[in-house]
C-alpha cells in the first residue's frame, strides 16, 4: 500500500485543472481559457488499486508584480515544497523555458514531466517535444504524453507516478473524492460561470463569497456574494434587468447539482468593494481561508 501528494504545477492554461477532473472522472476544478483561472488549492483523491494519490491543483507558476498574483504564486511555490512527487505540466504548444524556470525552483522531490493536449497535434510535433526535453533527461524521473480527453492515459500516468510514493496507510478515507471545503469549490464554479459570461478584464476584479448553505434532503440553499470593485463592471455582471446575472446562475447551479447530486437553488448578489483585490488581508482570506 503506497498514499501520498502529487502537487501539480505549471504555468497558467497548461490544462491542470483539466487534467485533475479528468483523473478524478468528476469536475471538482474549475476550468477557463483565461489566464490565471485558479485561485485556491483544490485536491483530488484518487484511489488506483490498493493504493492512495492526493492531488493538489494549484495556481499557474508566472511573473506578476500585482498583490493577488504574487500570493497565487507563493502558494504555488510552497506546493511544490509541501509534497511526495510533483507533476509538472506543459501544454504541447509550451516553450521549454517555462520548464527552465521550474527547476530553477530547485524541487526537492521527484518530478514527472506531463506533455498536455497531445491529441491536438501530430505525431511528429509531439516526437519534436519530446526531444527538446532529452536534455533534461537528468532532472525529470519520467517524461509522458498525456490527453485530458483520452481516459487510456490516466493508466499510465498513475502507474507512473505510484513508483515514487512511499509506503504509508492512507491517508484519508478511500470513499472521500476530495477534501477541500465544499464552500470553495462551489464558489469556483460561481466564478467560472462568470469568467465564461463576462469580458477579459471582469473576472479579474471579481471574486465570490458563499454566505450560506442550506442542505435539505432534496434540495441545496445557496446565497452567494460575488464582490467587484466598480460601479461599471457591478452593472456588466447584473445585465440589462438582470439576465447577465440569471445566465451566470444558471449555468454555477447546473455544475453544482451535477457534483452535489441534488437539486439547487441559488441566489447571486453583486457588493461593491473598491480595490477588494489589492488588501492583502483580503486576499489571505480568500486564497489561504486564513
Amino acid at each position: 500500500m503506497k498514499s501520498g501528494f502529487i502537487s501539480i504545477v505549471g504555468r497558467t492554461n497548461a490544462g491542470k485543472s483539466s487534467i485533475l477532473n479528468s483523473l478524478l472522472e468528476e469536475k471538482v476544478a474549475m476550468v477557463s481559457h483565461k489566464q490565471n483561472a485558479t485561485r485556491r488549492k483544490i485536491n483530488a483523491i484518487i484511489m488506483h488499486e490498493n493504493h492512495q494519490l492526493v492531488f493538489i491543483d494549484t495556481p499557474g507558476l508566472h511573473t506578476s508584480s500585482k498583490a493577488m498574483n504574487q500570493l497565487m504564486i507563493d502558494l504555488a511555490v510552497k506546493s511544490i515544497a509541501d509534497c511526495d512527487v510533483i507533476l509538472f505540466v506543459a501544454s504541447i504548444y509550451d516553450d521549454i523555458k517555462d520548464y527552465e524556470k521550474f527547476l530553477n525552483l530547485n524541487p526537492k522531490v521527484p518530478h514527472i514531466v506531463l506533455i498536455n493536449k497531445v491529441d491536438l497535434v501530430k505525431k511528429e510535433a509531439l516526437l519534436k517535444k519530446l526531444s527538446e526535453y532529452t536534455k533534461f533527461s537528468s532532472y525529470f524521473s519520467a517524461i509522458i504524453p498525456y490527453s485530458a480527453k483520452q481516459k487510456f492515459y490516466k493508466k499510465i500516468l498513475l502507474d507512473e507516478i505510484i513508483k515514487y510514493l512511499p509506503n504509508h496507510p492512507y491517508y484519508f478515507d478511500p470513499e472521500f473524492i476530495t477534501t477541500t471545503n465544499e464552500k470553495d469549490i462551489y464558489r469556483d464554479f460561481i466564478l467560472e460561470a462568470i469568467y465564461e459570461n463576462l469580458s477579459d478584464e471582469i473576472p479579474y476584479t471579481t471574486e465570490v463569497k458563499i454566505e450560506k448553505i442550506k442542505e435539505l434532503e432534496q434540495i441545496y440553499y445557496i446565497n452567494a456574494v460575488i464582490i467587484t470593485d466598480s460601479n461599471s463592471h457591478k452593472g456588466m455582471i447584473l445585465g440589462k434587468d438582470g439576465m447577465t446575472i440569471k445566465r451566470i446562475g444558471k449555468e454555477a447551479r447546473i455544475k453544482i447539482e451535477k457534483l452535489a447530486q441534488k437539486k439547487v437553488m441559488l441566489k447571486l448578489f453583486v457588493q461593491l468593494e473598491k480595490n477588494w483585490h489589492k488588501n492583502e488581508q483580503n486576499l489571505k482570506k480568500i486564497l489561504y481561508n486564513e
